[in-house]
């Protein structure tokens, strides 16, 4: 049987920590070649995100500060997926919470892996449309620091290629939905 055609063999799963939005555990584990490791995870329930549209074509992201990089980031709004929740609920959520619009269509994109190397994080990506600004916004998180920023997406690409957008889940997410947000 050529290596890759059989999963791995659990011998030990060892939990370290289990936070309120992760768990991170090493596992011991035998290969098909029965070569023996150590295998460290961060263990995630799974995020959201949307791009929300404006009826004017621009998309809605946030700048938010993230304390991991120590600065102010440019991100399309997301979340994590609560547990018993639909993805779709977890972004329409979102977008009303970070942005103040409310999305009357919520379009999946399709779904990928943050990290695989490290992380079972997946995203679900969702296109918002139909954006009505709301009168009365949710409050946001008291953690989150949020400013509503609105591009075009050739904003949006020009900022991907110069590094100001440099979260992955976005970029990912935004070349998903390149051709719809671009025409073609």
């Amino acid at each position: 049987m050529p290596f890759g055609s059989e999963p791995p063999q659990l011998l030990r799963r060892k939990l370290f920590y289990q936070g309120r939005k992760f768990a991170y555990e090493v596992n011991r584990l035998r290969l098909p070649n029965k070569v023996e490791g150590e295998f460290e995870c961060v263990r995630h329930p799974g995020g959201a995100l949307v791009i929300p549209v404006t009826p004017e074509g621009k998309l809605v992201l946030v700048r938010q500060y993230r304390f991991t990089v120590k600065s102010r980031i440019l991100e399309f709004p997301a979340g994590t997926v609560e547990e018993g929740e639909e993805p779709a609920v977890t972004v329409a959520r979102e977008v009303q919470e970070e942005t103040g619009y409310k999305a009357a269509s919520i379009e999946p994109l399709g779904e990928f892996f943050l990290a695989p190397g490290y992380s079972d994080e997946i995203i679900y990506a969702f296109l918002g449309t139909g954006l009505e600004r709301l009168e009365h916004p949710p409050e946001q998180d008291d953690d989150e620091d949020i400013e509503v920023v609105l591009m075009t997406p050739e904003e949006v690409e020009a900022a991907i290629a110069t590094g100001d957008l440099a979260d992955a889940k976005s970029i990912s997410a935004f070349v998903i939905a390149r051709s719809k947000l671009m025409g073609g």
